[in-house]
């Protein structure tokens, strides 16, 4: 019993690891990004991103700029310390061009 319960989670285990996508939004301000200068900041959310902690402000990272790029994506390594973290800690990164 104990060996088919384990296997079954061992299964359910790799699904979730081979069937999850990557989270990705891009926004365009004004008439996008003129050139290549970027910030990148991380966001804070916990519970599975239910909860925010700490989001980064996108006006801010253009420090000024009318025409700008906002691309936010939960990267492999924010995937990896969501993982770790088993869902509790789920940050996603954000990048702003300008």
């Amino acid at each position: 019993m104990i060996k088919k319960s384990m296997k079954m989670m061992s299964v359910i285990f790799a699904a979730s690891m081979l069937l999850s996508s990557c989270y990705s939004y891009t926004s365009m301000v004004g008439s996008g990004a003129q050139g290549n200068n970027e910030t990148t900041n991380w966001n804070h959310y916990v519970i599975l991103g239910l909860a925010p902690v700490g989001v980064s402000n996108s006006k801010e990272m253009a420090d000024g700029a009318e025409n700008y790029t906002v691309y936010t994506r939960q990267s492999f390594v924010n995937g990896l310390v969501s993982g770790l973290t088993f869902g509790i800690y789920t940050p996603t990164t954000t990048t702003v061009t300008k």
